[in-house]
């Protein structure tokens, strides 16, 4: 009851303070409950879009052009390639395992005489040793592999979230995490991961979990993870150099993960050199056969040309050896820790070819732009907010379309399809400037933690 006595003023805060308390008991969460549930729509929307829409549209736009069609599996190759390797003792490498693989990737094997065929030759382009990851799978028909390696993929990208976060000091509510791991699983990355189930995603999550794992101090699973990250040595390269100059900062603490790192490194290499011998210089001329074929430029291509483009990428890579040895002394799980994956995180995305699914590593950079801003100057907020319009317009987009699918037949949008992807091009080289002119705000003066 309200005394007779009380002022307007004070009458006012009492119906203020009761109306927020009821609020309160009907949403235990808040605002965090609200986010969550605006990102499930989110996620609902992209997902609807994709399967109603953009799937429709590539598999026309493929017919069309009479490109072939198999089972589509970035999987594929590796499976076919461990399972001709450890069960039949075939060489994966071989032009004969590769026209195995392609006969199961496109439907049949490619012809070189037809000019409208695809260039991609999906040969085994991975190390041997990649096959004993793969070794638990080939008992079963690839289509169960398929199934349940594109779910589990999906789960762990979501699962790399809280994962990222813990590993960069970046603390948030229970509800906002489940949002962060929603909206990562809302993203056209994923849905590709999802379809095609390129090991990207595998080595991302390996990557996340090796951070956590030096977080807390579990320096030799941490190790572990590190190397077996090294299947796809173009993506996880970067990183593994990142942690290794990062372990001198306080060797006697860190040297467990270096040995880890380096006792299954050996173990991996000598296993596969049991396996297949010579596979090294076999692997060394597939990757040299796949620059051949391969046809997705970097970013860096794309703006500075074929000769400035690799001075271009020393370049950024010699910045992220100079971040790393600025924090090397700051423990794992700190937000300066967080800056040095970032900063390996949006390099590697950016000098490695354009293809979409590697920016499931972007996790990182994105984390570390929605820490609370040390610095209010003009350039890194800018940089900062381009890249998250970068994200919305995928998500809103894709929401609009899915929404107007529930009205209008998906058939009639199919025109529209690639609306939602065309900032995505755009997205890896704003995220790395944002993180320059965010560190070059902060002009490392900020302590290490």
């Amino acid at each position: 009851m309200f005394r007779p006595d009380l002022s307007r003023t004070e009458l006012h805060w009492k119906i203020n303070e009761c109306f927020n308390a009821n609020v309160k008991s009907e949403f235990p969460f808040g605002r965090e409950f609200l986010v969550f549930s605006a990102c499930l729509l989110v996620c609902f929307g992209v997902w609807r879009w994709a399967e109603c829409i953009l799937v429709p549209a590539n598999t026309l736009a493929a017919q069309s052009k009479g490109i072939p069609i198999g089972n589509n599996s970035d999987l594929y190759p590796r499976w076919f390639g461990a399972r001709e390797l450890l069960l039949h003792h075939r060489d994966p490498y071989s032009a004969e395992v590769t026209r195995g693989i392609q006969r199961g990737f496109y439907g049949r094997e490619l012809d070189p005489d037809r000019l409208d065929d695809p260039t991609d030759q999906v040969a085994f382009a991975y190390p041997v040793y990649v096959v004993f990851l793969l070794a638990p799978t080939l008992e079963f028909s690839f289509a169960t592999v398929q199934t349940i390696s594109a779910w589990l993929l999906l789960f762990g990208i979501a699962a790399s979230v809280p994962a990222w976060m813990y590993a960069m000091g970046f603390r948030t509510k229970t509800a906002l995490v489940f949002a962060g791991m929603v909206l990562a699983i809302s993203t056209y990355p994923a849905v590709l991961e999802f379809h095609m189930q390129n090991l990207a995603a595998l080595v991302a999550i390996l990557l996340a979990f090796a951070a956590a794992a030096a977080a807390r101090n579990y320096l030799f699973f941490s190790g572990l993870l590190l190397a077996f990250s090294s299947i796809k040595p173009q993506f996880s390269a970067l990183f593994i150099l990142c942690f290794l100059l990062w372990t001198t900062g306080n060797w006697q603490k860190r040297k467990r993960l270096v040995l880890s790192f380096t006792a299954t490194m050996c173990a991996l290499m000598v296993a596969g050199q049991i396996v297949l011998p010579h596979w090294i210089a076999e692997f060394v001329g597939a990757i040299r056969a796949y620059t051949s074929y391969a046809t997705d430029p970097s970013i860096l291509r794309f703006v500075f040309g074929p000769i400035l483009s690799r001075v271009a990428g020393v370049a950024l890579c010699i910045v992220v050896v100079l971040v790393t040895l600025r924090y090397r002394a700051c423990p794992a799980g700190s937000t300066n820790f967080g800056w040095l994956l970032a900063w390996a995180a949006s390099v590697t995305v950016t000098i490695l070819p354009v293809t979409v699914y590697n920016q499931v590593l972007l996790v990182p950079p994105l984390l570390a732009l929605l820490q609370p801003a040390k610095s209010s100057s003009l350039l890194p907020r800018a940089l900062a907010r381009g890249t998250c319009i970068c994200l919305a317009w995928q998500w809103i987009t894709a929401v609009i379309l899915a929404i107007c699918s529930l009205f209008i037949s998906p058939a009639q949008l199919l025109f529209l399809a690639k609306v939602p992807v065309w900032t995505l091009i755009a997205l890896p080289p704003l995220t790395l400037l944002a993180i320059a002119a965010s560190t070059i705000s902060l002009r490392f003066a900020t302590p290490v933690q």
